[in-house]
């Protein structure tokens, strides 16, 4: 998961409702102080994230020339979902909430980004629907189900989610960590344990599920989608980054790989991360519907 390296938001950026259809999300918005707006990006977070996996990027971004608009789905921090029901995180549940999200920033296109599980989400939503957005960037998100490795970390947590509350969860996590059988904790640590209580079990294990599940979905996305653009770090332990390089040729998408950065590129350099995703949604600037 990304690490935030803070979760106050920086000047320029404010918390926000996005009341859409199918509910309020909770979300994070940078826009430019002056100038026209270029357009508006909509960026989903991957997997125990949050909208603060983006808050780096809003200032930059903004200084483009671009609104973002950063959002917890269905169930993740700030936005509420059942914790006992797994029915709503159903992926095409989740793509349909995309679109209404997409909708309700309307009535121009928008540029849709999603990091790891998000990138499946957003997927998902393209191919059921590609009309409402102007490009698609998938961040360190691949053409199937993650890694072997990440497989098996992943229903490690399904199992522990289903014995184990909230509280209890985190604190084997914290004592993995600190034997290194799981990735370091960085970043405010109170927040992100007020992050992580704050998540939907139910949620956990049915995207988790999905991670471990995904089919390749490139073939299908390739068929409809608007402009693609592939970024990751140089190294991702979740999807190995030759697999993201011909994931990229498969869909004729642009490619970024960002020096220096790992899974979680938004985070670790967002400063060349935003400059990747600027450059690209200049070249393919939105349009209205």
């Amino acid at each position: 998961m990304s690490r935030p390296p803070t979760f106050t938001p920086p000047p320029g950026t404010r918390a926000h409702v996005l009341r859409t259809a199918r509910g309020d999300f909770a979300a994070l918005v940078g826009a430019p102080e002056s100038g026209p707006v270029r357009g508006t990006a909509l960026l989903l977070p991957g997997f125990t994230g949050s909208k603060e996996d983006f808050i780096a990027l809003h200032g930059p971004l903004s200084a483009a020339g671009y609104r973002s608009v950063a959002v917890d789905g269905r169930g993740q921090y700030q936005t509420a979902g059942p914790s006992d029901d797994e029915r709503p995180y159903a992926q095409a549940e989740l793509a349909r909430d995309v679109l209404a999200q997409a909708a309700a920033l309307g009535p121009a296109r928008v540029h849709l980004l999603g990091h790891s599980l998000g990138g499946l989400v957003a997927r998902a939503a393209v191919i059921a629907d590609p009309a409402p957005f102007a490009s698609l960037t998938l961040m360190a998100s691949g053409p199937a189900a993650v890694s072997l490795p990440q497989r098996q970390r992943v229903e490690l947590l399904q199992q522990a989610l289903g014995t184990l509350d909230m509280a209890q969860v985190w604190e084997a996590i914290q004592a993995m960590e600190a034997t290194g059988d799981v990735v370091d904790v960085r970043g405010d640590e109170e927040d992100l344990r007020r992050r992580w209580l704050s998540n939907s079990p139910a949620q956990l294990i049915a995207t988790g599920r999905q991670l471990c599940t995904e089919p390749d979905r490139v073939d299908e996305l390739a068929a409809v989608a608007p402009a693609v653009h592939v970024l990751s770090g140089e190294r991702d332990d979740a999807w190995p980054v030759p697999l993201l390089d011909e994931m990229a040729r498969r869909l004729k998408a642009e490619r970024s790989v960002i020096a220096g950065a790992e899974h979680s590129p938004n985070t670790d350099r967002p400063d060349e991360t935003a400059a990747a995703l600027a450059a690209f949604w200049h070249r393919h600037p939105a349009q209205d519907r």
